[in-house]
């Protein structure tokens, strides 16, 4: 028996004003997820609690309308410079 999964392409475009949206440390948290880090070492990396970067990463996933962290991740990489403009201009 074979099995047949039917996927759809994940669309990384997002417009400018959905990633205005995100706060500071959103945009900090989703270069971090970009970068692979887990939620323990951007704690670390970032000062604050994993409860709080669990926090971070839900209000992330859901203002960009993706269905996971790991969509959010292509989307950050896909921006990576335009994010990186704006947090560093923060």
């Amino acid at each position: 028996m074979t099995t047949v999964v039917e996927t759809r392409p994940f669309d990384v475009s997002v417009d400018g004003e959905t990633l205005a949206r995100l706060t500071s440390r959103e945009r900090e948290v989703l270069l971090c997820l970009a970068r692979g880090e887990t939620n323990r070492l951007l704690a670390r990396r970032l000062g604050i609690a994993e409860r709080t970067v669990r926090a971070h990463v839900t209000s992330v996933v859901r203002k960009l309308d993706v269905g996971s962290r790991f969509e959010a991740s292509l989307v950050a990489f896909h921006h990576y410079e335009a994010l990186s403009e704006e947090t560093t201009a923060s």
